[in-house]
């Protein structure tokens, strides 16, 4: 790497200006390189990522903006090495990296997965469609389009390989560039992941910039079809919220900020307890992951008020045991903070608490290192604090020392532990550990309006789960209140925040034709050609096949039954239908489907690979011996598949509506199948 950190600004990397300052090696405190405040135009930045960026982007479909995000993946675990080495270099030990180097490079590849819950299309079709009149000539509709700017992301510096990607996935995957600036003080390697996504040329021109400097003025010039999110202090998070341009423009704005989470041991979690047990494995491994310099760390322990001592005593006797020092010393198990600035920050921060609740392990001046100089690096012990009185001493919900720093607190009664959570004023995560399905729930209940996240630990889960502190590409990620009020990943529900959405009305004809989505009352294509002869390509949304009638008698219904074993008493006891729904022996409603398939199905060899599966069904009408059913098999929606090897078929899912419907032309059963279609074209 360069020792000047640069900027990648307007399709170049550009070096900064304007006050300079030394990043240093938080284990040695060796100047890495050197970093500069300013230097760039923001107004020119957003708009060349707006001209540039936002078009390639949004004209990409889904399924290419996943595959975008795979090939990226890919290319950045080849690479991870070179980003270890410079991760150590924060303080963060080989397990803290992973969480931060290989933890952003699976968001990546959960959000190119995640291509597969999206159409084939540059935009999102959202939910079923709304009936707005009795006639159905005039229905509404949600579509998510992606927005015309660009999406701003602050970042914190405890995370800046992970920070940036769980990010940008989204973004890129809803069809919007981004502008990342992450905290000047660790961006040494954030910049090093940059310049390898910009050198692999698989991001369009323009997705993707990188201030290093400070960013001062960066929301100067944000328009209202921008999005901004921040990671990092409650305190600059309030601040930053209200700027100006922010409010004038109405720009989206997502926080996450650093909160005071709790964890809880149940009361039935004694010690000898699986529970136990795991309770104080979470709270250590908390306080030293990442030295405890992470936005979802354990900052309150909340214990049963006649189990404080024991959990003093575990958790004592499990932190003695981890070796402090040199992240790359064989045994060491955490290392140092990002510098000597967020180690003086932090003395003074526990030392403010310690007047109301003091230490009760660790000392703040003193500490033991393996393969480091104390003196040099910004190094120090693990702290547990013990508030014995949590309603009284409030400092503790109050004050957050961003380390490797836990206080112990006790409760009473399951409603007294959750107030005392909620004394924190909204976090990200709380968790229980408990083995008691009634503690969890009147925990959970309780507890969920102040939190992002809820954690319920056991021995049944223990094994495969990721644990207190780690935040799921597939879940949200935010909290109320102090904790920021917003909302990162979530799976789809994140992709949503970087889109517009737009209800749109109008005949089921018209909006079959802006969506790509066959719209039922819509006008229908009928050839004389069976789709199943069709391949993928060749197929038309709306086209439709009328099959022949048929005419359902007692054996249907009589032999239906003996096949399946369902032998429901309205389909085969005519006496017992007094006082029922039913005026007769009722046809299965699986019946009704089979035969409607039966009907339907082109049985010769063609095209159509297989039934891929039922996305809904329903029975709307009771069918009875000598009603006579008709089918309509309508092309609702196609989506195609990508080859996963080069002897891999290419195919597509096309998604059928069936309309079964009787004598009278009214529908008696609606789905919606999925069959595996065979391309035309093989390349």
């Amino acid at each position: 790497m360069s020792t000047k950190l640069e900027n990648y600004a307007l399709g170049q990397w550009i070096p900064g200006s304007g006050k300079e300052s030394e990043l240093v090696d938080a284990v040695t405190g060796e100047v890495i390189c050197l970093a500069y405040s300013g230097g760039l135009d923001f107004d020119a930045m957003m708009q060349y990522a707006r001209a540039k960026g936002n078009p390639a982007l949004r004209k990409m479909t889904f399924q290419e903006r996943g595959l975008m995000l795979k090939a990226l993946a890919l290319h950045l675990t080849s690479r991870k090495e070179d980003f270890y080495k410079l991760s150590y270099r924060t303080g963060a030990t080989r397990a803290d990296s992973w969480v931060d180097i290989e933890g952003g490079i699976g968001n990546l590849f959960a959000y190119a997965s995640l291509r597969r819950k999206f159409p084939d299309k540059p935009f999102f079709v959202e939910d079923e469609p709304i009936g707005l009149s009795k006639g159905g000539t005039f229905i509404g509709h949600h579509i998510l389009v992606p927005k015309e700017g660009v999406a701003i992301h602050i970042n914190a510096y405890n995370f800046p390989v992970w920070g940036m990607l769980e990010k940008i996935a989204v973004n890129l995957l809803a069809g919007m560039p981004a502008i990342v600036k992450p905290a000047p003080i660790t961006a040494y390697l954030t910049e090093a992941v940059v310049r390898e996504i910009i050198a692999s040329g698989i991001l369009p021109e323009g997705a993707l910039q990188l201030v290093t400097g400070t960013g001062e003025g960066i929301l100067d010039h944000v328009t209202s079809q921008d999005v901004v999110t921040f990671t990092g202090s409650a305190k600059t998070g309030r601040m930053l919220k209200a700027h100006p341009r922010l409010i004038q423009e109405a720009v989206p704005f997502t926080m996450e900020a650093d909160s005071l989470n709790s964890a809880v041991l149940g009361e039935d979690a004694v010690p000898g307890t699986p529970e136990f047990d795991l309770f104080i494995k979470e709270i250590r491994k908390e306080i030293t992951s990442k030295a405890g310099q992470k936005c979802t760390a354990i900052r309150r322990a909340i214990v049963p008020e006649k189990l404080v001592e024991d959990v003093q005593i575990a958790l004592g006797r499990e932190l003695s045991k981890t070796a402090i020092g040199n992240p790359q010393a064989e045994g060491v198990r955490m290392g140092a903070l990002v510098g000597k600035e967020q180690l003086q920050k932090l003395r003074e921060q526990v030392s403010e608490l310690a007047k109301q609740t003091p230490i009760v392990y660790g000392d703040l001046e003193k500490v033991e290192v393996v393969g480091a100089d104390a003196e040099k690096g910004a190094f120090i012990s693990p702290i547990v604090m013990l508030n014995a009185d949590p309603f009284r001493y409030t400092d503790t919900h109050e004050v957050e020392a961003f380390g490797p720093v836990a206080t112990l607190m006790p409760y009473r009664t399951i409603d007294e532990a959750v107030a005392i959570t909620k004394m924190g004023k909204g976090s990200l995560v709380s968790s229980i550990a408990t083995a008691d399905p009634r503690i969890a729930q009147e925990f959970t209940y309780g507890a969920a309006t102040y939190h992002g996240r809820i954690l319920i630990l056991n021995q049944e889960c223990a094994k495969e789960s990721t644990g207190h502190g780690s935040p799921m590409p597939q879940l949200i990620h935010g909290g109320p209140g102090r904790a920021g009020g917003g909302e990162e990943m979530g799976g789809i529900r994140g992709v949503k925040h970087f889109m517009q959405r737009v209800a749109i009305q109008g005949s089921p004809t018209m909006v079959t034709a802006i969506t790509g989505v066959y719209q039922q009352g819509a006008k229908q294509i009928e050839l004389d050609v069976h789709p199943f002869r069709k391949h993928f390509e060749e197929l038309e949304i709306g086209e439709t096949w009328v099959t022949h009638r048929h005419t359902v008698t007692e054996a249907d219904i009589t032999n239906f039954a003996n096949v399946s074993g369902d032998h429901f008493y309205a389909h085969v006891d005519a006496t017992s239908l007094e006082g029922t729904l039913f005026e007769g022996r009722v046809a299965h409603g699986y019946y009704i489907l089979s035969k409607a398939a039966g009907m339907f199905v082109d049985p010769k060899k063609g095209p159509v690979l297989l039934n891929y599966g039922l996305e809904d069904c329903r029975f709307t009408k009771p069918v009875y011996p000598g009603m006579t059913l008709g089918v309509k098999l309508t092309v609702k929606e196609k989506v195609g598949q990508e080859k996963r090897s080069e002897e891999d078929v290419a195919k597509g899912i096309v998604k059928w509506l069936v309309d079964v419907t009787d004598e009278t032309g009214e529908t008696v059963a609606i789905a919606t199948i999925m069959t595996m279609v065979k391309k035309k074209n093989q390349d």
